[in-house]
């Protein structure tokens, strides 16, 4: 049976006769047991969960309605945290049996969310289709022109002291700001081999899990405005230098996804999370460190300024203010929230700012960019 199937047998059956909006927790289990209805263990825990929360047993029908659409809202979500009893079943780590890709499912709710509830919902109601697809085809991708331009230049390492690199189409620019597709397109591109290897480990180690569980739009939309913000940012703050690589969009993972470990400390259960929080503090330091020393130190000689670094620091902004907030918003509407609408609000003005920036500022102040290529 269908989810339009089930409310219509609720409807036909008058189990709120009196229109009150709830329905009696007894009477519903008595539908469901007459009827065989397929409800799946998960669902039929939070069903329970909704019921102890309530004073008088009862269900709300528009909860009811989300569960079975596999919607929840906020209040849907304190519900189940105010519940008067925790929900029957163990824990993930206790059930026996699973095949390898479940396994590995079950390890991704235990990385990412910080709620054995979240978790086991997200558990129970995950398909392998779609695939996280987004990550992965934006990180081949990467590769692939990689390879083209390492085979074309015969160079593998410190690509940007080539000549003709910068004469790529993709390359963020400040000559060539006319174009706006760099802005976003300069993520393909990489100093070495070096930044990409650091970059593509870390978008499928961390990239990949978040996209599985909050979704392709969320990730994709929060992986493209950290690149969108990296290259604004360094066309006001480092008005010469052009920008290579996809760090925008990898800190912009990396942070949101840390500030939510943290945030959530108590609650996250993946292991051996405090020497994984300082080792991947580390190297996202170092991997900054790297690109102010090329920026201000290069080792080699070179036609013009090296790519910036403050890509980087703007993905992490971007990621502890929107990321962090999507991410704390795990199958909830980010259009219900007041605090996205606030980060809406502000990245929007921020995004006004660069362009009025880019279209006046450079003539007003008579900055000096070096010529296009």
């Amino acid at each position: 049976m269908d989810r339009s199937s089930l409310l219509q047998l609720i409807q036909e059956q008058q189990l709120d006769p009196e229109n009150t909006g709830f329905i009696g927790a007894d009477t519903f289990a008595g539908l469901v047991h007459s009827h065989e209805l397929p409800l799946d263990p998960a669902k039929l825990d939070m069903l329970v969960a909704l019921a102890q929360s309530n004073e008088r047993g009862q269900i709300c029908y528009q909860e009811l309605v989300d569960l079975i659409s596999s919607k929840r809202s906020s209040s849907f979500k304190r519900a189940i945290a105010n519940g008067q009893r925790a929900l029957p079943r163990d824990g993930l780590l206790d059930e026996p049996g699973l095949g390898v890709y479940k396994r590995f499912v079950r390890y991704v709710a235990y990385e990412i969310l910080p709620c054995e509830v979240d978790r086991r919902w997200y558990f129970y109601r995950h398909r392998s289709c779609p695939p996280p697809v987004f990550m992965a085809s934006v990180t081949l991708a990467q590769i692939v022109v990689f390879l083209c331009y390492g085979a074309r230049l015969n160079k593998w390492v410190l690509q940007t002291y080539h000549p003709e690199y910068m004469k790529s189409p993709l390359v963020y620019h400040p000559g060539h700001r006319a174009r706006a597709w760099r802005f976003l397109t300069y993520m393909f591109m990489h100093v070495g081999l070096e930044q990409l290897g650091f970059n593509a480990l870390l978008q499928l180690m961390i990239g990949v899990p978040l996209e599985m569980v909050h979704g392709l739009l969320r990730i994709s939309l929060l992986y493209l405005a950290g690149v969108l913000a990296g290259s604004l940012t360094v066309s006001i703050t480092d008005m010469r230098a052009p920008v290579v690589g996809g760090s925008g969009g990898v800190y912009a993972l990396c942070s949101a996804h840390l500030a939510n470990v943290v945030m959530n400390w108590a609650g996250m259960r993946c292991p051996y999370k405090l020497l994984r929080m300082v080792l991947a503090l580390v190297c996202m330091s170092s991997e900054v460190g790297r690109a102010v020393w090329l920026r201000f130190s290069p080792p080699l000689p070179a036609s013009g300024p090296q790519p910036s670094f403050m890509a980087h620091l703007a993905g992490a902004v971007v990621g502890v203010s929107m990321g962090l907030t999507i991410l704390r918003s795990y199958e909830e509407r980010l259009q219900d929230q007041c605090g996205w609408w606030v980060v809406l609000l502000a990245y929007g003005t921020f995004l006004l700012f660069a362009i009025f920036w880019n279209v006046f500022a450079y003539d007003l102040l008579g900055a000096h960019i070096p010529p296009p290529p």
